[in-house]
């Protein structure tokens, strides 16, 4: 019951600034629940794919995802996190963990700089042919680093969104959630394959966040942009921390 509550707090927050969520669901499994590192990316990359339907559904209702765009580049992070979800199983459990820690940090340090020191104005719309050369690009890239390192790469992708794709904040924040569904999906069944999911921890995070994400993400389009801003660089910051304890 204990992980239930957690994970469904933990969810408000992730549908809130558009994230799966699977590095703070790891930090949270290894550091307070104990959960082996391994076990713990598995089954959270597979959780966060029911994790992020319920909140990319809520998004897509409240008007925040660019279908088009999260399809492209959701199509090739899932074969990316296919296949970096192999490659993390053969990198040993305490370097693993540094390294994952190490991920969230940069992603939250990207996420700071592009939101408060990078200009903001609206750039001229991508041709047909940019648009699917970068979305490639950025599916290939983001999924081989979810499956690697066991993170839903939600900063990441967003900064590629919002500087590679041109989409607005709240875009970004939603259809970042439609790319982490497939990502979640081609990394979790690249662990199930290997063993590394444990479907009863899987039930009580799916339990907690789904719910949780719902909710969270009817709070996007109310939030002041300084307040959504800082809770997207803060919240993979925060996961950081709590890993290296």
């Amino acid at each position: 019951m204990l992980i239930i509550l957690t994970m469904f707090a933990l969810g408000i927050l992730l549908g809130f600034v558009g994230a799966g969520g699977a590095g703070f669901i790891i930090a949270l499994l290894t550091v307070v629940f104990h959960i082996p590192i391994h076990t713990a990316l598995g089954t959270s990359l597979a959780g966060m794919a029911f994790t992020s339907f319920s909140g990319a559904f809520s998004h897509y209702r409240e008007g925040n995802i660019n279908i088009k765009t999260g399809l492209i580049v959701g199509v090739f992070a899932a074969v990316g996190a296919f296949i970096g979800a192999k490659i993390a199983l053969v990198i040993p459990e305490h370097i693993l963990h540094y390294f994952t820690s190490a991920m969230l940090f940069l992603s939250a340090i990207l996420m700071f700089v592009k939101l408060f020191f990078k200009d903001s104005k609206e750039e001229k719309r991508l041709s047909e042919p940019d648009m699917w050369i970068r979305s490639i690009f950025l599916g290939i890239i983001s999924g081989i680093l979810s499956g690697t390192f066991g993170i839903g790469s939600a900063p990441f992708i967003q900064i590629g969104l919002l500087i590679l794709l041109q989409l607005s904040i709240r875009q970004s924040v939603g259809t970042t959630m439609l790319v982490i569904l497939p990502i979640a999906i081609g990394g979790g069944f690249g662990y199930i394959t290997e063993g590394a999911v444990d479907f009863i921890l899987l039930l009580q995070i799916l339990i907690g966040t789904m719910c949780g994400s719902y909710i969270g993400a009817k709070f996007t389009n109310l939030a002041p942009k300084p307040m959504l801003k800082t809770a997207l660089f803060l919240t993979p910051a925060i996961a950081g921390v709590i890993l290296l304890l």
